[in-house]
């Protein structure tokens, strides 16, 4: 069964750094476009990260140079390594293939707080 399934999130101090992880299986990894993608609290869904097969990576003007997106295509798994964090960064964190309607995980849920 193909999936995904995020994990590294949690609580945060600003200016901290996480990194999140995105294990696939069941699916050609390697050669899939990735996103990360991040929603708040009443707020609607944003592409944060895009990482191509090529590893040619793009960024949400929000996150750029504190954000930074990798694959370890021989572990089949995906990264979001987020430094300088800021409270505005608090949200559920997807990763997800490109393609519609592609593989989605459960989240993971990431919180940058004093």
């Amino acid at each position: 069964q193909a999936q995904v399934v995020e994990s590294g999130g949690g609580l945060v101090q600003p200016g901290g750094s996480l990194r999140l992880s995105c294990a696939a299986s069941g699916i050609a990894f390697s050669y899939y476009t990735m996103h990360w993608h991040r929603q708040a609290p009443g707020k609607q869904r944003e592409l944060v990260a895009t990482i191509t097969d090529a590893r040619t990576t793009n960024y949400a003007d929000s996150v750029k140079g504190r954000f930074t997106v990798s694959r370890d295509n021989a572990k089949n798994t995906l990264y979001l390594q987020m430094n300088s964090l800021k409270p505005e960064d608090t949200a559920v964190y997807y990763c997800n293939t490109a393609g519609s309607p592609g593989y989605w995980g459960q989240g993971t849920q990431v919180t940058v707080s004093s």
